[in-house]
């Protein structure tokens, strides 16, 4: 008998879903964009799983959709929630179909999005941005080209991005993406971790990859060796 190979198991791996709620395609194109441009190395090869609930059956160009999210970096995996005739439509375009259960949490194991150049640093380093008070849910804050400093917390459904190192002074319950630009030295700091997601330079953990020894502690998360790495924040 010839020596065995290779093993063939399942498995879970972190995924991001793309909730559409619009067919059109331009407009969707300039979203992500914008919303892209916020942090390119955080999104660059992230696999992507696009949920087809909400248009409810509408009409929509999968070929397209395809296209798109190939040109915007995306990897493509599939298509969920959808019609028969969507899913029909996506399989022709190259999408695989998934089952998408709404309450599926992502995979425990960390996932981290493919490298992309670095940006070059500023001359001149922008001050500090300082937010006094909470990020509440739902806002987002983008120090761009400088560090963020939160005095409050960081609501769970907000979003706090910077290029260099992140302060956090409160809980960090939401989602925190430090080196969005691709700085592997950024670091991340928190009173109390409860995070959805962290991310550092394009390495991110989901919560149930973070739910160790420090989850609700005062920690800092760095990336090592192109992972996360988290390590108690000591205090004075």
């Amino acid at each position: 008998m010839s020596e065995q190979l290779f093993e063939l198991k399942g498995n879970l791996f972190t995924l991001s879903v793309l909730r559409l709620l619009t067919a059109d395609l331009v407009a969707l194109s300039e979203q992500l964009d914008a919303k892209i441009s916020q942090a390119p190395k955080f999104f660059a090869g992230a696999p992507i799983v696009v949920n087809l609930e909400a248009l409810d059956g509408a009409d929509l160009d999968f070929s397209q959709l395809h296209a798109l999210l190939k040109r915007l970096a995306f990897n493509p995996v599939g298509v969920c929630s959808g019609t028969d005739e969507q899913h029909q439509q996506a399989k022709a375009a190259g999408f695989s179909v998934l089952n998408y259960a709404k309450d599926n949490q992502a995979a425990k194991a960390p996932a981290k999005a493919s490298v992309t150049p670095a940006v070059a640093a500023p001359a001149e380093p922008e001050p500090t941005m300082v937010v006094e008070g909470t990020v509440r849910s739902g806002q987002q804050v983008y120090a761009k080209g400088r560090d963020l400093i939160v005095l409050g917390a960081v609501s769970h459904g907000a979003e706090v991005i910077a290029d260099g190192h992140i302060h956090i002074y409160g809980t960090l319950r939401g989602r925190a993406i430090a080196g969005a630009q691709g700085d592997k030295n950024a670091t991340i700091f928190c009173q109390k971790l409860e995070a959805e997601l962290v991310s550092v330079n394009g390495s991110y953990w989901i919560s149930d990859s973070l739910q160790g020894e420090l989850w609700g502690q005062a920690a800092c998360i760095r990336q090592r060796q192109d992972s996360l790495h988290i390590s108690a924040l000591v205090k004075g």
